[in-house]
């Protein structure tokens, strides 16, 4: 994992912030991964809801095999709130770039993994692979308060993929790559200011437990700051 700039304290207020401005991540507390080993290149991740099975191989990739009902999701349509699905996070600064890849298989209804940025328990996005109706859909859920969702079909290799989160001056930009090269957008909305965040690989499986899932290639830079239909 690449981390570029320096860690700004999660409890720090952003001064003179617009109308979304919020504080820094908060929250339900992380748990500390292994001591001393890098996962996805970092050493500073911490969990939301540790699963009971999960490793990490030489080159530190990181497996995660998912817990039964486990799920982010608040309020809207379904009228309940879970906050119970598996999500790594490494602290960002204000702005950010991150992109990481994702590998598994996905059988049964409402199977999801992919990328998350998270403030607190109430303010987040998850974006990836969910399956739906019975085939792969891209799909993103952003949450301010209550959740939405937005999905439509993944035509490339659903198996395989990689997703892509910029964070900066209160906008969220969302892409979606099948070869880590060419990123098409997925999602461009508002999202809170805060004076930082936590991104990283995030599955659940509300019906179901054991997906598995691999996780390889996290990246966290500076927002890249390219035009919005410069798709490298």
């Amino acid at each position: 994992m690449i981390l570029a700039n320096p860690i700004v304290s999660r409890r720090a207020l952003i001064g003179g912030a617009a109308a979304l401005a919020v504080p820094g991540v908060v929250g339900a507390v992380p748990l500390p991964v292994q001591p001393g080993k890098a996962v996805l290149g970092g050493r500073d991740g911490g969990w939301v809801n540790e699963p009971r099975r999960w490793s990490v191989d030489a080159a530190g990739d990181l497996s995660v095999f998912t817990d039964k009902g486990s799920d982010f999701w608040r309020e809207t349509h379904y009228g309940f709130t879970r906050d119970s699905g598996h999500f790594l996070g490494f602290e960002t600064p204000s702005a950010f770039t991150a992109q990481l890849r994702v590998r598994g298989n996905y059988e049964k209804l409402y199977d999801q993994a992919g990328i998350m940025v998270r403030v607190d328990e109430r303010r987040w996005v998850k974006a990836g692979i969910e399956l739906s109706d019975g085939r792969a859909m891209l799909s993103s859920v952003l949450t301010d308060g209550k959740s939405d969702w937005a999905t439509g079909p993944y035509e490339h290799d659903a198996k395989d993929f990689w997703m892509r989160a910029t964070v900066a001056k209160g906008v969220l930009r969302l892409q979606v790559s099948a070869d880590g090269k060419t990123w098409p957008l997925v999602r461009l909305a508002p999202f809170p200011v805060a004076a930082s965040y936590r991104v990283g690989p995030m599955a659940c499986t509300p019906e179901r437990d054991g997906l598995h899932i691999h996780f390889s290639d996290l990246s966290i830079t500076p927002p890249l700051g390219k035009d919005l239909h410069d798709l490298s």
